[in-house]
């Protein structure tokens, strides 16, 4: 499966856009509210629900700057907190999965970066009645392992994610919905591995990926 960089660039920023039509619009909407409203316990709530969808916004951008543009720097290796950070904070808002971060190291290489983010959003899609959510991930030895583990009640995850990840072609090709998949394929079969993930088995799923580090 392949893609032109313009192409590419123009799924991933359709896919922003969609993730953030809901909060932003939610934002308008409240403003529009607050120019015809009076009372001043609807105004109070209204406020309330512009900083939660301020929140939401702000969280969604900072995970999507670090998991598909240049955050973290320039450099090779970047801090693994602000991972753990933007993932938190995309689940701020989903009280129904628990979230578990499993990694020793203080810094991994940016690939490793963007596939535990590109991961970890997949799978958090993928327990659409809650769970939990581990990852884990380390660089051993010139490899960088990840792990991502998923458990919950009902694990659905679209055949044509898990086609994407495993890069098998797809009869639309990628699209924007399938964007953040083809970023993880492309990083980990450039560095030489490759993407595995497990059948649910007993309402577990797992997504692991190896490869050489940059």
């Amino acid at each position: 499966m392949s893609v032109s960089p313009v192409d590419f660039a123009s799924l991933l920023c359709s896919r922003l856009c969609h993730d953030l039509l809901s909060p932003v619009g939610a934002l308008n909407n409240g403003l529009e509210l607050l120019s015809d409203e009076n009372d001043e316990a609807m105004r109070a709530r209204v406020f309330e629900l512009l900083n939660e969808s301020a929140r939401t916004s702000a969280n969604k951008l900072k995970f999507f700057r670090l998991a598909f543009g240049a955050a973290g720097g320039f450099g090779e290796m970047v801090d693994a907190r602000e991972a753990k950070v933007a993932i938190e904070g995309l689940l701020a808002d989903n009280k129904r999965v628990d979230f578990s971060w499993i990694v020793e190291a203080e810094r991994l290489p940016k690939a490793a970066i963007k596939v535990v983010l590109n991961l970890a959003l997949v799978a958090s899609e993928a327990l659409v009645r809650g769970g939990t959510l581990a990852i884990g991930g380390e660089e051993n030895e010139g490899h960088v392992e990840v792990v991502v583990q998923i458990e919950g009640p009902r694990i659905v995850l679209d055949p044509e994610l898990r086609a994407t990840l495993s890069g098998g072609e797809q009869d639309g090709g990628v699209t924007p919905r399938t964007a953040g998949c083809f970023l993880v394929h492309e990083i980990v079969r450039e560095a030489g591995g490759s993407v595995l993930v497990s059948e649910p088995a007993e309402n577990v799923m797992i997504f692991g990926a190896v490869f050489n580090a940059r």
